[in-house]
């Protein structure tokens, strides 16, 4: 049987609790080091998911700032059921999907016509040139919506269930935006490779 592991922390996850129970408990406590102690060891990690998110900049950094800031205030409620990671990530997710709500943001999806077609050949990627950074700049050739649900599955591992009542969408519109932004991302990415 393997034991789960949190990706912030490649130790098994009831390691990684017991590693930060202190810190946690000294925080809960109101101790102003322990937190700064837990905001330097997730901000990284939370911001990326805040400008995944946001796409700017700014607002990825407020968002993160008002996320920690309610995890300190919640701190109380945690109660090691998972990682601390797992759950500030929570946090931080239904922050920004708030905000962008909030903003009344209309977000744009691939037009849908139809069921995607699961039979569709997808490219082929040559990953010896792949980087992170290729594709976060392959993701930005995404619409917004689109972009939001490829984010939430693959790099913050939501499943469509939770993807459509978070978005407010039918979960079978999550999977086809999805698939539809894997094959757009291939395609850039493709793109990307043969021009250097």
């Amino acid at each position: 049987m393997s034991l789960a592991v949190d990706p912030l922390n490649k130790k098994p996850v009831d390691q990684q609790v017991e590693q930060y129970r202190e810190i946690i408990e000294e925080s809960k406590l109101g101790n102003r080091k322990a937190q700064y102690r837990l905001y330097q060891l997730y901000a990284r990690a939370m911001f990326n998911v805040c400008f995944r998110m946001m796409r700017n900049r700014e607002e990825a950094e407020d968002m993160l700032q008002e996320s920690f800031t309610e995890a300190f205030d919640k701190l109380t409620s945690f109660r090691y059921e998972s990682t601390f990671g797992a759950w500030i990530r929570q946090i931080v997710v239904n922050r920004c999907i708030n905000e962008i709500k909030r903003k009344k943001t209309e977000l744009s999806f691939f037009d849908d016509l139809g069921p995607f077609d699961t039979e569709t050949e997808e490219p082929e990627v040559d990953e010896s040139g792949l980087t992170v950074d290729k594709v976060k700049k392959a993701m930005e050739h995404l619409p917004d919506g689109s972009r939001m649900i490829f984010s939430l599955y693959l790099l913050e591992g939501y499943d469509h269930t939770e993807i459509a009542q978070i978005l407010n969408i039918t979960e079978s519109t999550s999977k086809s935006q999805y698939m539809r932004a894997r094959l757009r991302v291939k395609e850039v990415l493709n793109t990307m490779i043969h021009e250097n």
